[in-house]
């Protein structure tokens, strides 16, 4: 049984999202042998006026109860979004129906159905959205702890199918050599996916979480020697939670999007290890492949210069620099009534740097930041607040306004912030009729 519905079109800027469609579908959990023993529901945002898409963006989260319902704000993501947007891809977040106690292989482990499960949504998007290639385009898989997990195991059912991975903390790499769970056979395409190892640093020596570690540089010696474009990027800011890994991870995707996907058709580009940039696995100095000297299994691959710098800058800090503002906001409106004057307005996030905020101005004069005072529990403080999961966290704040001492002769806009505090130019709100 399932349920699907439309949540939106043409999204507004209250909602806090960039122009786009939203669908969901959910799954009741079943008891038939090899199927999911749990429900789940799926989300997918498919950007503004895109013709053909040529790839879906996966946002896995990990296991137990608070990571599922982080899982279901995935698609509403301004920065993954925009991530999406500039690739013509659909963004989609997964969100299981465990609770804390119950076995979480039973989903993470994709050969328990959530693999059928997760090509069944994608079939029913193709539908609803009238979309049919979404069953047969390329995915990029991000994946969380438990979401690592799964995505490490689709690498070794569908390599075909995988533009590339991010492990952030977590992968069934080591469960499987161990015997935990039943070894795959891992076809010689899987070693031809981009992927990187993400584990926080504090991690290492945590007794709960020194797996994520230990399993994440194991799997990295492991796929380098059979010629991975593999790399290493340890966080030294966090532990488990995700922290600010999205400024490193979404150019990575960038770039290996640029490299793999083919102007027509799902079929993807190879890579070709011999290129890119390279560093040491623990290392902070990047080079050019060409430079590079040592054993693959003790250096990382990385697919540009421009990431490598990002890399350099993330293994170092924790974060990384950008020099560009983010795009101006658009559809600023002005409805001026008895309780003051309502500003709504929509904004795409910053793709460097994604959106902290927004500055109203009034008369050339900045009156107030929206929101007053943005959260970063974990990471950068952000409009959409980050949850440990790399999720934003509910309510979804709005981009709405309200100037309680209203001039009706007054001259109001809106001045897009990101989040390491640049601005646009200045948006003029519009009166709205």
């Amino acid at each position: 049984m399932f349920r699907f519905s439309l949540l939106a079109i043409l999204v507004s800027a209250a909602s806090a999202s960039a122009a786009g469609t939203y669908y969901t579908t959910s799954y009741e959990a079943s008891t038939k042998p090899g199927e999911l023993v749990y429900g789940v529901t799926y989300t997918i945002w498919i950007p503004e006026g895109v013709k053909t898409i040529r790839g879906v963006i996966v946002h896995q989260h990990g296991c137990g109860s608070g990571a599922c319902k982080g899982g279901a704000t995935a698609a509403y993501d301004l920065h993954w979004q925009a991530l999406a947007k500039k690739w013509d891809c659909a963004l989609l977040g997964p969100s299981y129906h465990q609770e804390d106690g119950q076995d979480c292989r039973k989903w993470c482990d994709p050969r328990n159905g959530s693999e059928k499960t997760f090509l069944r949504c994608l079939k029913e998007f193709a539908g609803k959205s009238k979309h049919p290639e979404l069953e047969t385009v390329p995915w990029c898989l991000w994946g969380h702890s438990g979401g690592g997990f799964w995505a490490s195991l689709m690498q070794t059912m569908h390599p075909e199918r995988i533009v590339a991975i991010w492990f952030r903390s977590g992968t069934a790499f080591s469960t499987w050599e161990k015997g935990d769970i039943a070894k795959p056979t891992i076809p010689e395409a899987a070693y031809g996916i981009p992927i990187v190892l993400n584990p926080g640093a504090k991690e290492k020596d945590d007794k709960r979480f020194a797996g994520a570690w230990n399993g994440s540089m194991a799997m990295f010696a492991a796929y380098r020697k059979n010629g991975s474009p593999a790399c290493f990027a340890p966080d030294p800011r966090t532990g488990h939670e995700c922290g600010d890994s999205r400024y490193l991870a979404i150019p990575f995707f960038d770039a290996c999007l640029a490299l793999r996907l083919s102007e027509s058709g799902a079929k993807l580009k190879a890579i070709d290890v011999s290129t890119g940039w390279t560093s040491a696995v623990l290392g902070k100095h990047t080079m050019p492949m060409a430079k590079s000297v040592g054993k693959p299994e003790e250096r990382n691959w990385l697919p540009n210069e421009s990431v490598a710098k990002a890399w350099a800058q993330y293994v170092a800090t924790g974060a990384t620099e950008d020099a560009t503002p983010p795009p101006a906001p658009t559809n600023v409106r002005l409805a001026v009534g008895p309780d003051g004057a309502t500003l709504t307005w929509d904004a795409e996030a910053d793709f460097e740097s994604g959106l902290k905020g927004f500055a109203i101005l009034k008369d050339g004069k900045e009156i107030a930041a929206w929101p007053a005072k943005p959260v970063g529990r974990f990471g950068r403080p952000l409009f959409q607040t980050m949850s440990y999961h790399d999720t934003p966290e509910k309510p979804l704040p709005e981009m709405k306004f309200l100037d309680a001492k209203a001039d009706a002769a007054a001259r109001y806009a809106v001045v897009a912030v990101n989040s390491v505090g640049l601005k646009s130019t200045a948006t003029p709100a519009k009166i709205s009729k």
